[in-house]
């Protein structure tokens, strides 16, 4: 608590509390990216990474939580994928814009070995 001028203040825990930090662009790469990032198109079973990307709030952000986390492509709904992605010991299932998300280079290094 907070204590401004003799009154109490609370502490908000809104949906995008304590994520100024982690959904921050570097300051050369503010902006709308290219157009390379929507022509990719992910196919069920790719591994991809969650990166929240602040420019694109809409259509499918994720939480803070899933920030960095690894998951998988199992369904292709509109212009959004649904992505499994483990937190503890439970899978999660979330539907995310493409704007979010990046092939795994863990993944891409192995399709280029095949």
């Amino acid at each position: 608590m907070l204590f401004i001028g003799g009154k109490t203040l609370t502490k908000h825990h809104g949906y995008r509390s304590k994520t100024r930090r982690i959904f921050r662009k570097n300051v050369r790469k503010r902006g709308l990216p290219g157009l390379s990032k929507f022509m990719i198109d992910y196919k069920v079973g790719d591994k991809i990474d969650i990166i929240g990307d602040p420019s694109f709030q809409k259509r499918g952000f994720p939480h803070r939580r899933f920030h960095g986390k690894t998951g998988v492509v199992f369904e292709e709904r509109g212009r959004c994928y649904g992505v499994h992605v483990k937190d503890g010991n439970k899978m999660k299932t979330m539907f995310l814009g493409r704007e979010h998300l990046r092939l795994n280079k863990g993944a891409q290094l192995d399709k280029a070995k095949k």
